[in-house]
Formats: C-alpha cells, sequence, structure tokens
C-alpha cells in the first residue's frame, strides 16, 4: 500500500511539473516562427535582420484588456522599433467562438488603430502554445545574442490597464530600457492581466 501511494505521489508530482514549466520561461532561447500578417504575407522574426530584440504582445479585438492597451502598444512600437526592439502582435483567438476575432476583422482593426506593426494571425494556435502565452494581452520580450533569441521578460505592459494616467509601473518601458543599456532587466516576471485566450474546441 505505500508503495502504491509513493508512485501515485510521483505520478502527480510529474504532472504538475509538466503543467508548471508549459511555454518558454525567462532564460530560454525561442524558436522562429512564420505567421501571416494582414497584409497575406508571412512573417517571421528573421526578416528583421537589423533588430536588437522584439516585443511580442498576444493580443485581439474582442477583449476588453486588449483595447484598453492598444494605444500604449502602439506607443511602444513608436518609440522602440527604431532604437531595434520593433513590436510583433499576434492574435491567438479562435474565430469560430469570437467572430471579432478573424482574419478580416483584424485587417479592419489595424487600419482603424493605425498599427505601425505586424499583427499576426496564429490560425492554428501553435506558436501561442509554444510561447505558453494564455492571456490576451500577454508581453514576450526577446533580445537576440548571437543566433540566439532570449526571452528576457514575460508579462504585462504595466501596472493599470483601466488609466493609462495612472500608471506607476512601466513594466515593458523599463525592461527595454535596461535591455538597451546592456543592463539586466530588474523585474523579469510579472502577472499576465487580460482575458483568456479562446482555445479551439477540441
Amino acid at each position: 500500500m505505500q508503495k502504491v501511494l509513493i508512485t501515485l505521489f510521483a505520478i502527480i508530482s510529474i504532472c504538475f511539473t509538466t503543467q508548471a514549466h508549459h511555454g518558454y520561461h525567462v532564460g530560454d532561447n525561442i524558436a522562429d516562427f512564420s505567421l501571416k500578417n494582414i497584409d497575406g504575407k508571412n512573417v517571421s522574426l528573421a526578416n528583421y535582420t537589423k533588430a536588437k530584440g522584439f516585443i511580442i504582445v498576444f493580443t485581439c479585438n474582442h477583449c476588453p484588456y486588449a483595447k484598453a492597451y492598444e494605444d500604449r502598444i502602439i506607443a511602444l512600437d513608436k518609440k522602440y522599433a527604431a532604437l531595434g526592439y520593433p513590436v510583433i502582435a499576434i492574435n491567438p483567438n479562435d474565430a469560430v467562438q469570437y467572430p471579432e476575432d478573424d482574419y478580416a476583422s483584424m485587417q479592419q482593426r489595424a487600419k482603424e488603430k493605425g498599427f505601425t506593426f505586424p499583427y499576426l494571425h496564429d490560425e492554428t494556435q501553435a506558436v501561442t502554445k509554444t510561447f505558453g502565452a494564455i492571456k490576451t494581452p500577454h508581453i514576450f520580450i526577446v533580445k537576440k545574442e548571437n543566433t540566439n533569441l532570449n526571452l528576457k521578460y514575460v508579462g504585462t505592459i504595466d501596472d493599470n490597464w483601466e488609466d493609462a494616467s495612472a500608471v506607476t509601473e512601466t513594466f515593458v518601458v523599463n525592461a527595454v530600457d535596461e535591455l538597451l543599456a546592456d543592463k539586466p532587466v530588474s523585474v523579469a516576471n510579472t502577472k499576465a492581466v487580460g482575458c483568456s485566450i479562446k482555445w479551439k474546441k477540441p
């Protein structure tokens, strides 16, 4: 009986460990990907030969959190693309459940808001699962290190999604500024705040 219990505890422990390590963690090297942009062309990080890194944002059209952060995401790209850290936005949601997040709506939203960055469609959700993103928006900042793309920050944009004027902690801005200054990211993990990603039904 004792041996059976020990075995069960070991199996449970393995399961929890596997769940806890799903997706990328700070310090991991990420794999490049290729996804369709709103202009119909596929985009991969390899296309950006002069970039120093990337601000990868999993976001969407319908989520109120994502909408609240749109102007701040546009501002991030306006500030940092020229400095080597462009924004790459990815819509991970199942458009069958949420038609507002379909490809045509992505094109329309990007035009309405004047997106200055790629807005990619992860139709199979494979890239989203590989990253371990669970919210919209969910931020992953990577830095080019030789031939690697090393993950330096995961989490939220700042500490107030409802009111940009009331923000006191600018996590993404701080992280990119530190990377540009060749400093380690002082706050490398925060809790992503947003809507849950809408996964395809089995």
